[in-house]
């Protein structure tokens, strides 16, 4: 059985932060695999900008010529929202162990988690930077250089920010969303 990196979101859009995300958890010295998980929706939000099949069709794109990495369909599969615990405990069949990466400005709203403690007890919460939030010491620290957020690129719409294999198609579908 492997040791995997769990990174979860909503990919609302993906981002070339994402791929560096990705290209760290890689790296950490006892992960076989990263396993991408998009939310059908996030349980703290109560709707995407992008329906979960684009954004996993996005993210199998994107991720498709790396080695070791899984996008993951389970979340988005069960058509509302989906728990971190339900989906550590959905892996924990396959997998020995899990990284669960988070973003640092999720570190706030860590005790808001259904089942945050017992969430805890399974996982190794890995932490990517962000925004110069401090990292606890008892999470490990995954360190990526690239400040970006999905909520800037829907407003902004800098196609440098996307991910080159299908940062076109991005970019127009939000244009769109927008125009509407």
């Amino acid at each position: 059985m492997e040791t995997i990196a769990l990174f979860g979101g909503s990919f609302d859009p993906p981002h070339i932060g994402h791929e560096a995300i990705v290209r760290a958890a890689l790296k950490l010295e006892d992960v076989d695999k990263v396993v991408i998980m998009p939310t059908f929706l996030n349980p703290f939000k109560s709707s995407s900008h992008a329906p979960s099949e684009l954004r996993l069709k996005w993210l199998k794109e994107i991720f498709a010529s790396y080695e070791d990495v899984f996008v993951d369909d389970f979340e988005a599969q069960q058509k509302e929202k989906v728990s971190s615990i339900t989906t550590v405990k959905h892996l924990l069949k396959k997998y020995k162990k899990i990284y669960l990466i988070i973003g640092a400005d999720n570190l706030a709203l860590l005790n808001k988690w259904d089942r945050y403690e017992e969430l805890e007890k399974l996982v190794t919460f890995t932490v990517a930077h962000r925004d110069k939030i401090e990292i606890p010491k008892n999470f490990l620290d995954l360190y990526v250089d690239v400040n970006i957020s999905s909520t800037k690129i829907r407003e902004n719409l800098d196609i440098s920010k996307l991910p080159k294999i299908n940062a076109n198609e991005i970019s127009q579908y939000y244009k769109e969303k927008n125009a509407n």
